[in-house]
């Protein structure tokens, strides 16, 4: 992570922020925010509620805009950009939300395919080849013709995994993608993942508040408070020896 604010060579670097502040009225959720992201590194998000984190992933999905700053994905300008060129940056992004936010009319399959037909222009029979192997990799290669109020909850994530995979993202954002499971299905999703991210070269970086997932999966860690990375290493440094004072009040608090 880099936590200077003058422009750097930004070749090795898949995502990068400059200065980025973002406001919702008199509420400041990033306060002139610096970091980067190096191409197939696992990076997570980690810190209170409230502190920016998934903020900075609707971002990169423009779902958002900040008011300051620069955001480049791959070297291009995501923020500022014009919209072809933010559509063109937008297309390297992958993600999977809290809900799954699945077609309910469609199976597994279709849900699957949709976007790389319409968007990518792929033909129809290679999305199905490819949307029948990512169902194999998430483990759902039976559920190919279940819709969604078929499956379970974590299925369904699983589902939207695979979904995002299909658009052959060189990033896949990850927002807290098991808060909204029961319990006991929370494991199979986060295994998925583990799968994902020890088998591919896909570049992660993922908001959870799954402290164990975060410590398994990820190359570094951002600790986030108030808008601000206030501390940044590797799993074992942040874990194990934060030098932060408030990120071991976070850390004592959810492990």
């Amino acid at each position: 992570m880099s936590a200077d604010t003058t422009p750097t060579d930004t070749t090795s670097e898949l995502i990068r922020f400059e200065n980025v502040t973002k406001r919702f009225g008199d509420n400041t959720v990033l306060d002139n925010l610096c970091f980067s992201v190096k191409p197939g590194k696992h990076v997570t998000l980690i810190g209170p509620s409230g502190s920016g984190k998934t903020t900075i992933l609707r971002l990169l999905m423009t779902l958002a805009t900040p008011d300051e700053g620069t955001i480049r994905v791959n070297g291009n300008r995501l923020f500022p950009a014009a919209e072809k060129e933010r559509r063109e940056a937008r297309k390297q992004i992958g993600m999977v939300f809290q809900q799954f936010n699945l077609f309910p009319n469609m199976t597994a399959l279709r849900n699957i395919t949709e976007a790389p037909v319409r968007v990518l222009g792929m033909s129809k029979d290679e999305a199905e080849v490819r949307a029948k192997e990512l169902l194999e990799l998430v483990g759902l290669g039976d559920r190919c013709d279940a819709k969604p109020g078929q499956l379970s909850g974590g299925q369904q994530q699983r589902v939207a995994i695979a979904r995002a995979l299909a658009m052959r993202p060189q990033v896949l954002l990850l927002d807290e993608v098991t808060s909204a499971l029961d319990p006991e299905l929370v494991a199979g999703v986060l295994d998925v993942l583990r799968d994902i991210a020890r088998s591919t070269d896909i570049t992660m970086l993922c908001v959870t508040h799954e402290m164990n997932f975060a410590r398994d999966i990820s190359d570094e860690v951002l600790m986030f408070d108030a808008g601000r990375v206030i501390e940044s290493g590797s799993p074992e440094k942040i874990f194990s020896e934060p030098e932060q004072e408030r990120t071991r009040e976070f850390l004592g608090a959810v492990l």
